[in-house]
């Protein structure tokens, strides 16, 4: 079965609270993992801290939420799931080529 996109938006509870700043590093290990295996497509903070918004590709929902369950700021947060038809962003497609 192909991947497929998905965009989330989470609504960050409480996120102000102590015990929500002592995860943040893991947080942040646990995205850069999941980015740096492709499974983490765009990762993007509200200048308010009151939501995140990502692009990530899984087999179908259930991998998302399976995905989400592994962030150790996930009882701070309340996620909308959305399957999106396509994502184009700049690095989709061939590299850019320099001929210099």
């Amino acid at each position: 079965m192909s991947k497929k996109s998905f965009f989330i938006d989470i609504q960050l509870l409480n996120s102000f609270k102590p015990e929500f700043f002592e995860l943040v590093p893991a947080q942040r290990k646990i995205v850069n993992q999941l980015m740096d295996e492709g499974k983490i497509i765009s990762y993007s903070l509200a200048l308010d801290r009151s939501r995140l918004w990502m692009v990530a590709d899984a087999k179908d929902e259930h991998g998302i939420l399976d995905m989400l369950a592994t962030f150790p700021l996930i009882h701070f947060m309340k996620p909308e799931i959305h399957e999106l038809a396509f994502h184009d962003n700049v690095h989709s497609g061939f590299p850019h080529l320099s001929l210099n």
